[in-house]
């Protein structure tokens, strides 16, 4: 089969927010040829499925619904000129910015002066998470449950588990309310991290510090087997379980085409400017960090244009830029390079996660044993969810300081 060779300015991969925000903008800021390439059928991402409201706002049940949103993300890019690829997916890279890919015409070739990563994230299904038992139908991803109700409009079950304690777990028992599925329990191997105010909303006990086991049933799912922390075993009847949570980033681009990753986020490693460590490759959105709301991983994306045209202006590209990393109980920082030349993040903050819960944890930063900041939060830092820290104290730090340059440790009181 002939494989059609073509360039463009820039190549996004992936088109949801991140990428259609930084489509929008780099379009709109002149950029000719800007080419955004989706492996579904649909461009949105994942708030194509996502029916509940708070899209576009910080404000609790304000904003919009997914759909709404992703319609809007859509019609922003293409209005500023970019244009829209559906159904292709890229299988591999052949040179430092040119990418194969497949799809409805065929095979191609692209090479681009500019590669954005933007392919999101995805939670752990039940193999990964490594539950024993049978392969019975009824088990689901938050993102699988919701394609199934929102866009297939199909049949779930009659009583459902949810396992995790996240704000995604919410999204899940919502999706299955609205596909008259009864939620028998919530359930989670960590002490409760959500607002008990949601208890009576959920309409369903936390069992927490409890383990799932396993899954019995053949062909339909029949019940899921726990363990608690005092040692008692139960088995719930249900012929639905949705494993919530848990992200990873859709890495395994990045990692095909040799972009680092960072071991804490998981994802490719970057600096303030969304820069990866391979030139020309930038990477935006939950794919650094997973999992932020959409509106952040559309910030991201439309701040990423700047450094994308200046690079493609120049050619410049920094080189030795130190990591920035965590100590326990901390799980990662992003950015997670540090450009000596402009070291603050684009909004002057970092993105933190905790391992566990901290309750009013003192935060650290040092480098090559001198200490450049100490804080303590006034509040609880909960798994799963981001902190923004200021990084006003990277001003106090070397730019040319030692290869492990800084270090930020919580302890919690």
């Amino acid at each position: 089969m002939t494989r059609r060779e073509r360039t463009v300015d820039v190549l996004v991969v992936g088109a949801g927010p991140a990428g259609l925000g930084a489509a929008a903008a780099l379009a709109a800021a002149g950029v000719r040829r800007v080419e955004v390439l989706e492996r579904e059928q649909a461009a949105g991402g994942v708030p194509r499925h996502c029916h509940h409201p708070g899209f576009g706002s910080t404000r609790a049940g304000g904003g919009s619904s997914g759909p709404e949103y992703a319609r809007r993300c859509v019609t922003a890019a293409e209005r500023a000129g970019a244009t829209l690829r559906t159904g292709v997916t890229a299988t591999g890279w052949t040179g430092p910015r040119t990418l194969d890919i497949t799809g409805p015409g065929g095979l191609e070739r692209i090479t681009a002066g500019a590669v954005v990563l933007a392919t999101g994230a995805r939670e752990r299904p039940r193999s990964a998470r490594l539950v024993p038992g049978t392969r019975p139908e009824g088990v689901y991803t938050t993102g699988e449950l919701q394609q199934a109700v929102h866009l297939h409009h199909q049949r779930i079950g009659r009583r459902a588990v949810v396992v995790g304690d996240e704000p995604i777990s919410v999204a899940a028992a919502g999706t299955l309310r609205a596909a008259g599925v009864h939620l028998v329990a919530r359930v989670t191997d960590r002490p409760p991290a959500l607002p008990a105010a949601l208890a009576p909303w959920l309409g369903a006990p936390l069992l927490t510090r409890t383990t799932v086991t396993a899954l019995t049933g053949r062909t339909r799912l029949t019940g899921v087997a726990l363990r608690h922390a005092d040692g008692r075993t139960t088995t719930l009847a249900c012929d639905t379980v949705v494993f919530t949570g848990d992200w990873i980033p859709e890495h395994e681009l990045a990692r095909s085409g040799g972009v680092p990753l960072d071991p804490g986020t998981r994802g490719p490693a970057h600096d303030a400017a969304h820069r990866t460590a391979r030139p020309g490759v930038f990477a935006v959105g939950n794919l650094l960090h997973a999992v932020e709301r959409a509106g952040t991983a559309a910030a991201e994306g439309q701040a990423v244009a700047a450094p994308v045209l200046r690079y493609l202006t120049t050619g410049d590209w920094p080189e030795n830029r130190p990591a920035l990393t965590v100590e326990t109980p901390l799980a990662w920082i992003a950015p997670n390079l540090i450009d000596p030349e402009a070291p603050r993040p684009l909004d002057g903050r970092f993105l933190l996660r905790a391992s566990r819960r901290l309750t009013a944890p003192l935060l650290t930063a040092h480098q090559d044993g001198r200490e450049l900041y100490r804080g303590r939060l006034l509040r609880s830092v909960l798994p799963g969810r981001s902190l923004p820290l200021p990084a006003h104290w990277l001003d106090r730090a070397d730019p040319r300081g030692g290869r492990r340059a800084r270090r930020r440790r919580a302890g919690s009181r």
